[in-house]
């Protein structure tokens, strides 16, 4: 629900949200839309740009292409948030993401998107994980940052 993305936009990076599906891209816009009529977050949303109904992959080719030319600089990151995969916990999971689940499935091509978040090149892709899922495509990150629940693979990609 863009936690994350304001997150990043209140340090003072500027975010380009992708969310496909419509529903949960109108569940950010309006966050978005009322987090701006609020002054302690005003300044972080104007800085976060929601693509609504457009894939993350798409995205972040359009972005490359940009890059190689000219027009845009490479990003400082690419944070990829896939949805988690399944679970085979039996407890359920909080209430707020039990939309999000049914609502969206877990990535289903990882290594196209993993790929296209290279192709930005970016100092650095943090990948949010669950602290015992499987590592997305499969990719062995160059370190990882775990908490509880949650985990973040970090690839750094060799500079050119």
């Amino acid at each position: 629900f863009g936690e994350d993305s304001l997150l990043l936009a209140a340090a003072g990076f500027t975010v380009d949200l992708y969310e496909q599906d419509c529903v949960i891209a109108a569940l950010l816009k309006d966050a978005l839309d009322r987090a701006a009529d609020d002054p302690a977050l005003v300044a972080a949303v104007s800085r976060m740009r929601l693509h609504a109904g457009e894939d993350s992959i798409a995205g972040l080719r359009h972005t490359a292409e940009l890059i190689g030319q000219g027009e845009l600089t490479a990003p400082d990151v690419a944070y990829l948030d896939p949805m988690f995969p399944g679970r085979t916990k039996s407890a359920a999971v909080k209430k707020k993401f039990q939309l999000l689940h049914h609502l969206e499935q877990p990535c289903a091509d990882e290594e196209t998107l993993v790929e296209a978040a290279l192709a930005v090149h970016p100092r650095k892709v943090v990948i949010k994980r669950p602290v015992k899922g499987p590592l997305l495509a499969g990719v062995k990150p160059s370190y990882q940052l775990a908490g509880k629940a949650v985990r973040y693979d970090v690839l750094v990609p060799p500079r050119p």
